[in-house]
This record gives structure tokens, C-alpha cells and sequence, in this order.
């Protein structure tokens, strides 16, 4: 099959100039699997300062690009959005009402509008999930998970066990949290570190995952571990420097390698049968310095790869040519094939202004 060329521009939400030029492709088959599951993914960029909206009508991909800066962590609500940028968390409202009259009419079965933002300063926050009505963060500067205060900057909930201080010095590069039954369960260090960015010299070989009840380690010697998630009664993880998606036996302690992909693996979204991979390139720099797919840099992709769980085999998938070369996050919107997004920065991302004001009565006295 024939993979699909497009290009979109990028723009600068500071100079409203033209930033980047973006060119991506995709399988034939990644919007008709999108589109049987009736669900769109959002997909933030760190280094292109990107959300990416992902969705598929009458068998074609829809795409849109939306500015937050250093964007991280994105958490889905039922009602809600939360996506963590460099300095601050924005969150977005479900607005249903109003998508079948935002243009093109028609295009759009959900929108979604910025309300408001709390700022945290830089914490890094890899991860972000609604622990029912409760956003908890990845604090990985900090070495904690979190939760918001509007007193605070933020309001540690837990740290590992080997972490004596919470400090501004990324010890062990926490930076990924698994919810089961709506609480935190399981999170992904690089290492067992109580040192400042005391993970870098081992990285390649002292990853692990963290039961979070007991704050114990359940499996060691990973390579850069990301994404935990808990789906369909199963453990899943990234082993991000390995480049692959694997399933986890907690109670064995032991990994096994369901499917091997073309990049640096991060970000992490199931729906159905199906996995969706956030793909990177990496950097040439001393961060990926003895990972094992930096020996195939060269052949690295950036973009989202699409598993079929019941196989193991890659399917479908989306990939940047130009402009984008790190994924951050993935995540399923459920229920929603392609939704309008007014971000922060709604006029540089091309969008038209919305307003959303209550109804009044003005009676006449």
C-alpha cells in the first residue's frame, strides 16, 4: 500500500509568522481504523510546541494543529481536557452544543475550548490522568506525583521511597503513571536515584516500574521506561530505549515484548483491540548516549504506530516527514471522530474566534 503525503504549516503563536513546515503520510488503512472505532487521538509535541488532533470522516484523515508551548502531558476527561504546557496547565471545556455550527458546518461532532489554566511553574509533567474529578501529574522535575491547589504551585501525593527531599532536580526522571480503577497504580522511573539527575549515567539499564501502593520496585533493568497503562486486566509499559511495547506480569515481575517499533517509544492510548504508539526520532545528543536504538538512528520514525493487540503486528500508522520529529503523548478522545480545539493561541492556530456567553433576560423595569 501507498502511504498518503500531506503538508500542513506551522505558525508561531508569538510572531503569528510561519514557524515550521509540517509534511506527514499515513497508511491508507489508519483513518478507517479510527474511524470503526468512532474515537480521534490527540498527540502532543514537545519540540514543535504542537497538539495534533488526529480524527477520520467518510474514510479520510482530518487533521489540526494547535499551539502550546513545550506541550507535555494531556489527560481526557469526559468532560474536559488538561494539557500540560512548559510553565502551566490549560484545561478545555466540552462544549457540544456549538461543534455542528463551527466551519466548515458539519465537520466537527465535538468541540472542546480553553476555559482556563493553573501554573505550575516548570515541573516537567510528563503524564497527567483524571483520578475521577482529580488531576494527578507526573512532577518529574520534582520526582513526585501531584495534584493542583489553586494556593500552591502544586501539592505533592507521593514519592518513591528513595527519594528524601522533594527538590527541583529530576533524580530518578519519573515520568509515567498507570491508573486502575480510577486511582494511581503503577509509575516509571529511570532509575533508583536520590541524586541530582542522578538516572543519566545508568539509563540504558536501570529503568523500572514502581507499585505505588508499596512504593517497591516490581521489575528492574529496564531502558528508559515510559507510559504505563493498565488495559484489559494487563499491565502494559513502553520500554522506550528498547523501542518496543511490552506487557507486564507484575506478579512475576517480568516483561514480555509484544511488538517491536521503528522509534523511540512514548506515549501510550488503547481503544479496542488497538494500541497507539507515540514514535520519536531522538536527538544527537549525550541523553540517548548507549540506548540501544541509537544504533539505528538513522531509521527511527516519528509518529504514532497503530498495534493490533490480538497479533502483535503494526497495522497502520502516522508518520511526520518533515517538522515534528518528537512525540510526547497519545490519547484516545473516545466517541468523537473529529473535534474542534480553540487552544490559548485560537488565531495563530487558524481557527475563527468562539464565544461562549450564558443567555440573559434583560427585563425592562
Amino acid at each position: 500500500m501507498t502511504d498518503q503525503p500531506r503538508d500542513e504549516t506551522g505558525t508561531d503563536p508569538a510572531s503569528e509568522k510561519p514557524l515550521r513546515e509540517i509534511k506527514y503520510r499515513y497508511a491508507p488503512d489508519f483513518p478507517g481504523i479510527l474511524q470503526e472505532l468512532r474515537a480521534s487521538l490527540l498527540v502532543s509535541t514537545y519540540q514543535a510546541g504542537k497538539l495534533v488532533v488526529l480524527g477520520a470522516s467518510d474514510g479520510k484523515l482530518r487533521l489540526s494543529l494547535h499551539n502550546f508551548e513545550q506541550a507535555m502531558g494531556v489527560a481526557v476527561h469526559p468532560r474536559r481536557i488538561a494539557i500540560g504546557t512548559k510553565t502551566q496547565v490549560w484545561f478545555l471545556s466540552s462544549a457540544p452544543d456549538i461543534a455542528p455550527r463551527i466551519e466548515p458546518p458539519g465537520h466537527h461532532d465535538a468541540a472542546y475550548l480553553t476555559r482556563t489554566s493553573h501554573f505550575t511553574g516548570e515541573v516537567h509533567g510528563h503524564e497527567m490522568a483524571w483520578s475521577n474529578e482529580e488531576l494527578w501529574l507526573v512532577n518529574t522535575r520534582f520526582s513526585c506525583l501531584c495534584t493542583l491547589s489553586s494556593d500552591y504551585n502544586f501539592v505533592p501525593r507521593w514519592r518513591p521511597p528513595f527519594i528524601s527531599q522533594i527538590a527541583p532536580q529530576d533524580r530518578c526522571h519519573l515520568n509515567g503513571m498507570a491508573l486502575a480503577d480510577g486511582q494511581p497504580k503503577y509509575a516509571t522511573a529511570m532509575a533508583e536515584s536520590d541524586e541530582p539527575s542522578g538516572w543519566r549515567p545508568t539509563k540504558a539499564t536501570s529503568g523500572c516500574v514502581l507499585d505505588i501502593a508499596t512504593g517497591e520496585a516490581i521489575v528492574r533493568g529496564l531502558c528508559m521506561p515510559h507510559s504505563p497503562r493498565v488495559h484489559g486486566g494487563h499491565a502494559w509499559l513502553l520500554n522506550s530505549g528498547q523501542g518496543t511495547l511490552d506487557l507486564l506480569e507484575p506478579e512475576k515481575g517480568e516483561l514480555r515484548t509484544v511488538a517491536a517499533m521503528p522509534g523511540y517509544t512514548r506515549g501510550l492510548a488503547f481503544a479496542g483491540r488497538f494500541a497507539f504508539i507515540g514514535l520519536s526520532k531522538i536527538r544527537e545528543t549525550s541523553t540517548f548516549g548507549g540506548v540501544p536504538i541509537a544504533e539505528h538512528r538513522n531509521e527511527l520514525r516519528c509518529g504514532v504506530g497503530v498495534v493490533d493487540l490480538t497479533t502483535g503486528r503494526q497495522v497502520a500508522h502516522f508518520e511526520f516527514e518533515a517538522g515534528v520529529d518528537e512525540i510526547f503523548d497519545v490519547q484516545v478522545l473516545p466517541g468523537c471522530r473529529f473535534p474542534a480545539i480553540s487552544g490559548p493561541h485560537a488565531a495563530t492556530d487558524g481557527g475563527q474566534p468562539i464565544w461562549l456567553v450564558p443567555e440573559q433576560n434583560f427585563g425592562k423595569g
